[in-house]
């Protein structure tokens, strides 16, 4: 392989990504144009074709690698078959990462289902507390509410400590 070469195509998709992500804060989906983000990128549409089919495979190559950059998060507990429901990770990443997840979430796929693997429901946990009934409701509901307060906290600016969100997030979820 060509290293300067790999490097290049690196650098052209960082450049792409992020001013699509600057142009997506302004407009939807289908009013951006591989012409906009070209002359705002100042590169060639030939280097934008080399990478990507169209601005919407863009955009899901984007939601991809958020997507993996989360599973990544939680390998360990994958791999070793345990849940630590430590959700400040999550939020860290969010946090390192602001437009990236408005732009995620912007593009409606913000359907925790998504990441169902990676905040995997403590299911034994709510066993103990709910007795087994209607855990599919439970798990629905804790999914929704993560989703309401990542994003509540991703749009007033990711100002709350972490710590304050995952204090909150145990407060909610844990037996009352």
């Amino acid at each position: 392989m060509n290293k300067p070469n790999n490097k290049r195509k690196k650098e052209s998709q960082e450049k792409i990504e992020k001013i699509f992500v600057e142009l997506i804060q302004e407009k939807e989906l289908n009013e951006i144009s591989v012409t906009d983000i070209c002359k705002k990128a100042n590169l060639n549409r030939s280097t934008f074709y080399a990478n990507y089919l169209d601005v919407y495979d863009l955009a899901d190559k984007i939601k991809e690698r958020l997507e993996q950059d989360v599973t990544n998060l939680y390998l360990d507990e994958e791999l070793n078959q345990y849940n630590s429901n430590n959700f400040s990770k999550i939020f860290r990443l969010v946090k390192e990462n602001p437009l990236f997840f408005k732009t995620y979430f912007k593009l409606e796929f913000d359907s925790i289902d998504t990441f169902k693997q990676d905040y995997r429901y403590d299911i034994n946990q709510a066993k103990e507390f709910y007795n087994d009934e209607y855990i599919d409701y439970h798990i629905e509901f804790f999914k929704a509410g993560f989703n309401a307060i990542l994003k509540k906290w991703l749009n007033g600016g990711c100002v709350e400590p972490i710590e304050d969100l995952c204090k909150i997030l145990s407060s909610e979820y844990s037996k009352k």
